[in-house]
């Protein structure tokens, strides 16, 4: 039995790395395959076989598109450059002090939140009717009415970027603290001190250098989203012209299924606006080394850094709060009574608005929870197996294992989901749950890796080698050592992918074409109605999910190891 067990734990860990490296790029593959073909015509099961550019001619003379194509370029390039700017110059200057520790732990529960909720957050905190417009009226504005301000869905997309910013410095924060342990930091800084360069010039121009190099695939995910984002687009981006995603995804779910033709090629314009957005991402990287190199040269030791490190506190401070706020705000709104404006609460609270959404909330939850925990689940026996093969060989695959895991996060969802639309289509398994939970997978499995790959190539092998020599095979160290003191990582790498499937819309919205709804689909939905309580329930379950989740990650380990008090500091 255990000869047994051996082989079979063998042959899972031998396929492992194959089976992820499908998934994270066969669908890829396929899905573009399946735009690039009806863009040029050819579709069999529409009676469509001929090759043509009329699909191309039809999206040139599309009203708006060009603007379209133009917002989604600027406002995604824009999003990336301010929010790591800030990320960048907030490390530069505080790394190192007990504020950027605690800033940073405060801030990592928020990659848990949906882009979605968040969306809705700022949106019902800035809006002319929302909260800090409340608090500031009438005593400082003298206003008993809304003011008459275009501040949600503006035509230059400024309230997008702004939530997109929010958003996305939680999530360049992390992979700059992952990437930080492997440079010099510390005697780098004490260095450059010493040759009396500030605390930020002597970060910029001695680590950040070795930082970017490891986050660069990180940077260019943030591009590949902010460029093609459709749900955040819709609660806060303009709507004449929308953004390309947003036209596109209304082209695909047209009950005229010959616009599907024109989606296909749309979808391959999005990506070329993705690529030409990375293209100038990269003529940046070339100006940014430039005067890095000529500052090096003067050698200009920017002495007196407060500004900048007030600046980057501030920005990093407004981004969290904003967040946090809106989502307390969410929670509010869930529960709200009647509130007039400019009343900064409501005159009463009630439990009606969760009676009146209950009735129609089943289903989205469950096939939320179902899609969710199925897809984690499978996504971290994969990592699990991926890194333990690893740590068995001592073959990480370098760069290119990496390559292989952003892939589905540095293509725009729109070019390639839309060919798995059509392919499952094909196939005939189109809305149906196998095909949504594959579709989650590709997402979830990426996250899940990044997230538990660090701990679990930190982990010290001096403890596997004394399992060894007492006489533990692989499996047995796995299961007794390994596992039960990385527990805490897993969980949390758990609670990072279920959180990435709660928040999927796009993906759910296509392959489940509108009959497999889930909480983030329905919250979407909403968006387009005015009553605020109902978008509130739904925002802050979809919020909600994802924070319980880890809470579990939280609470299991401290639950299983309460009596042991060395493991507790190991996990």
């Amino acid at each position: 039995m255990v000869a047994s067990g051996g082989v079979c734990s063998g042959m899972i860990l031998r396929l492992a790395p194959a089976l992820a490296i499908a998934i994270l790029i066969g669908p890829v593959v396929c899905g573009l395959l399946a735009t690039i073909l009806p863009a040029f015509g050819y579709l069999p099961a529409l009676g469509e076989e001929a090759l043509s550019f009329r699909h191309f001619e039809s999206v040139r003379r599309s009203p708006g598109i060009g603007p379209a194509a133009f917002l989604s370029l600027y406002t995604g390039l824009l999003t990336t450059f301010i929010a790591l700017g800030i990320v960048m110059f907030f490390v530069s200057a505080w790394h190192g002090t007990r504020f950027f520790s605690r800033l940073q732990h405060f801030i990592s529960p928020l990659l848990s939140v949906p882009h979605a909720a968040a969306a809705f957050g700022l949106a019902f905190l800035i809006a002319p009717s929302g909260f800090l417009m409340r608090l500031l009226s009438p005593g400082i504005t003298g206003l008993t009415r809304p003011p008459d301000l275009l501040i949600l869905q503006d035509p230059m997309g400024l309230t997008m970027m702004a939530g997109l910013i929010a958003k996305e410095i939680p999530f360049l924060l992390l992979v700059t603290l992952a990437a930080l342990p492997q440079t010099p930091a510390s005697r780098a800084r004490q260095v450059a001190g010493s040759f009396g360069y500030g605390r930020t010039a002597g970060f910029l121009l001695t680590t950040w250098p070795l930082v970017y190099r490891q986050i660069r695939l990180a940077v260019f995910a943030v591009i590949a989203y902010s460029t093609s984002v459709v749900d955040v687009a819709l609660i806060l981006g303009p709507s004449s012209p929308s953004t390309l995603a947003v036209q596109l995804t209304q082209w695909m779910n047209d009950p005229d299924i010959g616009m599907r033709f024109a989606a296909s090629a749309g979808a391959l314009l999005q990506l070329g606006v993705t690529l030409g957005a990375m293209l100038l991402w990269l003529g940046v990287e070339r100006v940014a080394a430039a005067v890095a190199r000529f500052a090096r040269r003067r050698g200009t030791r920017f002495q007196k850094d407060r500004i900048v490190r007030a600046a980057s506190a501030s920005a990093i401070l407004i981004a969290t709060l904003s967040i946090a706020s809106g989502l307390g705000i969410l929670a509010i709104w869930s529960v709200a009574g009647f509130w007039a404006f400019p009343e900064a609460l409501p005159r009463s609270f009630t439990l009606s608005n969760w009676d009146r959404a209950l009735p129609s909330l089943g289903r989205p939850l469950g096939i939320t929870l179902i899609t969710g925990l199925a897809a984690t689940l499978t996504a971290i026996i994969l990592a699990l197996a991926c890194l333990e093969r690893e740590f068995r060989t001592g073959r990480t695959g370098g760069s290119k294992a990496l390559l292989f895991v952003y892939i589905p996060l540095l293509v725009p969802q729109v070019s390639f989901v839309f060919g798995l639309q059509i392919f499952f289509l094909v196939l005939g398994a189109d809305a149906s749950w196998g095909a949504l939970y594959f579709v989650h997978l590709i997402f979830v499995l990426p996250y899940v890796f990044l997230s538990l790959s660090d701990p679990w190539r930190a982990w010290d092998k001096r403890y596997a080698s004394v399992a060894h020599g007492l006489g533990a095979s692989d499996n047995r160290t796995f299961w007794r050592i390994r596992l039960p003191m990385l527990l805490r990582p897993a969980l949390v790498a758990a609670g990072v992918g279920f959180a990435v499937s709660v928040g999927q819309y796009l993906p759910t919205l296509l392959i489940g074409a509108g009959r497999l709804p889930t909480i983030t689909t329905e919250a979407v939905a909403l968006a387009a109605g005015g009553d605020r309580r109902v978008i509130g329930v739904y925002a802050f379950l979809q919020m909600i999910l994802p924070f319980l989740g880890f809470v579990l990650a939280a609470a299991i380990p401290a639950a299983l190891f309460k009596n042991r008090q060395d493991m507790k500091a190991n996990v």
